[in-house]
């Protein structure tokens, strides 16, 4: 029996000992399969990921073999190029000036770049930079993994205040250069990958020192209205500094602008600025860039902003009006193409091209503007009053000037009245071809007469007209020209060829390009004296070589280069705006050609110079309302057909300048109403010429001073009872008289 329940009880433990076993073995089950699927799904992952990482080696490499390289050798990127003037405070005595200061920055796509090369940067300068973007910049081969990866962490996890970018200095610079700024789904993953591949290839070839200049000189430093690049640009225009003058303080807040230039830069945002400035000053101090003295200095620093765009380097001079860049002026037009043309011709490019490169390539050009003088002349410009005679309002009166000096060199230049509207506008002064009436007379007919002694100072010439023949039909030809015209206005009096250009008549000027002939007096102003808008078919007739009726007209700027050889003794020099262009580099590309042709003799030269003063200075002169106390003025009016033009061209000892009124549309201008050609001349140029210094031209030793019978032309003998004192080339002077007068 009891073995019987024994048998019974055994056989119950192993029945409990089996379903014990079986509740011992469910989970162990259970975490048997969970093992298998999470040891499966691992090797899964880490062949997934094994062949990602292949298929990623391999997209990576090949992207190193295909990317194209990055070169930082010509950084072309859109650099300032900048108009510099003769700076009028310049003290040669005195180390903070220079000689020349900015007149204008020419950019493309508004961008203002200077460049600068990394020795003219202050380590404090670089240190700033660096600190603030780049730390281990000096440690890493192009890429920080460590400062990617806390980015990327932070961007997830949110640690750290604010979010922060991965880019290196070398990829920001990479990235600066090649405007590859994709950062969005697979195209910003692709974009990184090069810029990584890129980075490590470009500290490869190129020193840290060389990666870090060509980043100081792209890096945007814009504020919301300027497009400001590069350290020095923004040195000159935040602080009116060159980058080599910054204090530490100044250094921290440039380079506090690159974390959103928009919002950061001081110009428009001091505040934001300062607060990113004293943590770049805390992470200099923690680095030992900076001492804790330095620090506490920089970090109380009051900073300074002036938003200077026309900052030259030395000198803080520059003239009010042009501190505030603005339009540029008629020069800088005049200048910008004067380059342009020089560009076409230097390198073979098209005119796009050539206007691309002058606007984006860093280039530093020296003008010959007299600043001063190009004020004082855009201001007179403005005035009502230099024009007319009485206030009235609805003048449409156009007019221009134009000033250069006896060595070609362009001193000032205005192409209409009132403000100037946009930059390469119409400039009536190189543009407008219009009839220069009598000012053609001294350059057509009497300087080439004297020249090849035809006439001398007292040739004496009657008031009457020559016969001309047009398609068969003979004429008296010319009448004087008068508002008061009439069917018979020649006097019939006999004239010296010096009162007769005094007196502008037309008559005389005809009888002498009759014995020249047309076709010299053409070939004289369009060889010697550079006349391009002459056609032979038509202007080689007397009319335009007589009183400046050619068929297109003439240019006032060339009208003024040809009256130089009446103050230059007879040399003549190409007109130019600009003396010298220097590329960003340092090296001169151009500088003007210092050359002349001898158009006329001096003793020629001289004794014009002595006849058109008797314009100014003759009570019947037809320029006598241009005479300045104190100063030598010589020059020739002219009026062409109807009053449709009026010019006026004057030779001072230093200058020769021209002023010309006109209409848009042709018409007769109402005299009644205006000055007097002579009086507009005097008041834009009276003042300048009165502060020449030099007063009075120099006399030739080849000329002799001789007393003339007034009455007969020739030498005076004792027998003459009116003479006076004419100019006389040694080739040509005439017989004594024999009369009784």
């Amino acid at each position: 029996m009891c073995r019987n329940i024994r048998k019974v009880k055994l056989m119950e433990n192993k029945s409990t000992i089996k379903k014990r076993k079986k509740k011992v073995s469910t989970p162990v089950k259970v975490l048997k399969v969970t093992g298998t699927v999470i040891l499966s799904m691992m090797f899964i992952v880490i062949i997934t990921g094994s062949i990602f990482a292949t298929a990623l080696t391999i997209y990576v490499l090949n992207y190193v073999d295909s990317t194209t390289p990055i070169s930082l050798d010509n950084v072309e990127m859109n650099f300032t190029s900048s108009f510099l003037a003769q700076n009028p405070d310049y003290n040669e005595d005195d180390p903070n000036t220079e000689p020349y200061s900015t007149y204008y920055t020419l950019t493309q796509n508004g961008e203002r770049r200077v460049w600068v090369d990394l020795e003219q940067v202050p380590k404090y300068v670089r240190d700033s930079f660096v600190y603030s973007e780049d730390e281990r910049f000096y440690s890493h081969d192009g890429v920080d993994f460590k400062r990617t990866f806390a980015a990327f962490a932070n961007m997830i996890l949110h640690f750290a205040d604010n979010d922060f970018g991965g880019s290196t200095i070398t990829q920001q610079t990479i990235k600066n250069i090649t405007s590859d700024d994709e950062d969005q789904g697979a195209a910003g993953i692709t974009r990184k990958i090069r810029e990584i591949t890129r980075s490590i290839n470009i500290e490869k070839t190129y020193t840290k020192d060389e990666i870090l200049e060509s980043y100081l000189n792209i890096i945007s430093l814009n504020t919301n209205r300027y497009n400001i690049r590069g350290v020095q640009a923004a040195a000159n225009f935040y602080f009116s500094k060159d980058i080599s003058a910054l204090s530490l303080g100044e250094a921290a807040s440039l380079a506090a602008i690159t974390k959103n230039p928009s919002w950061r830069n001081p110009y428009d945002h001091l505040d934001n600025n300062y607060e990113r400035r004293a943590n770049i000053l805390k992470t200099m101090l923690n680095n030992g860039a900076i001492s804790s003295q330095e620090y506490e200095t920089a970090l109380n620093e009051e900073i300074v902003i002036t938003g200077d765009l026309n900052f030259s380097s030395g000198t803080d001079t520059i003239l009010d009006s042009i501190k505030s860049q603005g339009v540029a002026s008629y020069y800088i037009d005049e200048s910008i193409k004067e380059t342009r043309s020089i560009f076409q011709e230097i390198y073979g490019l098209s005119y796009d091209a050539a206007s691309e490169k002058l606007s984006g390539g860093g280039y530093t050009i020296y003008t010959n503007v007299d600043i001063k003088m190009q004020q004082e002349i855009e201001e007179k410009f403005k005035t009502d009053s230099t024009f007319q005679k009485y206030a009235f309002d609805n003048d449409e009166l156009w007019a221009a000037f134009y000033c250069m000096d006896y060595s070609g060199n362009v001193k000032a230049v205005v192409g209409n009245r009132g403000e100037k509207k946009s930059v390469l506008c119409w400039n009536n002064a190189t543009q407008s071809l219009r009839s220069p009436g009598s000012t053609i007379k001294p350059i057509a007919s009497y300087g080439p007469a004297l020249q090849k002694d035809f006439i001398h100072w007292s040739s004496m010439f009657k008031d009457e007209p020559i016969v001309i023949s047009n398609d068969g039909i003979e004429s008296f030809w010319p009448k004087n020209y008068s508002e008061v015209a009439n069917d018979d206005n020649w006097s019939k009096k006999n004239f010296t060829a010096t009162k007769a250009l005094a007196l502008s008549l037309n008559t005389v000027p005809a009888q002498i390009v009759e014995l020249l002939t047309p076709s010299y007096s053409f070939s004289f102003l369009q060889d010697n004296l550079k006349i391009s808008t002459l056609e032979e078919k038509y202007d080689a007739n007397y009319s335009p070589m007589v009183v400046g009726g050619m068929r297109k007209g003439i240019k006032l700027s060339e009208l003024v280069s040809a009256y130089q050889v009446f103050g230059s003794g007879g040399k003549h020099y190409d007109a130019h705006y600009i003396s010298q262009i220097v590329d960003r580099e340092g090296a001169i590309i151009y500088s003007a050609e210092n050359s002349y042709e001898n158009v006329l003799d001096e003793s020629t030269s001289y004794i014009m110079n002595r006849m058109l003063k008797t314009v100014i200075d003759d009570s019947d002169g037809t320029g006598n309302a241009a005479k300045v106390n104190g100063v030598e003025v010589v020059g020739k009016t002219g009026t062409s057909q109807d009053w449709q033009n009026l010019t006026f061209v004057a030779c001072t000892p230093q200058y020769v300048s021209g002023v010309w009124v006109g209409y848009e549309n042709v018409k007769k201008i109402e005299t009644a109403k205006y000055n007097s050609i002579s009086k507009i001349w005097k008041n834009i140029f009276g003042d300048i010429a009165a502060n020449e210094e030099v007063k009075e031209f120099e006399a030739s030793e080849t000329v002799k001073q001789l007393k003339y019978c007034t009455v007969s032309g020739k030498l005076a003998s004792k027998t003459c009872t009116s003479s006076a004192t004419g100019y006389y080339k040694e080739s040509n002077i005439p017989e004594y008289c024999s009369g009784n007068h």
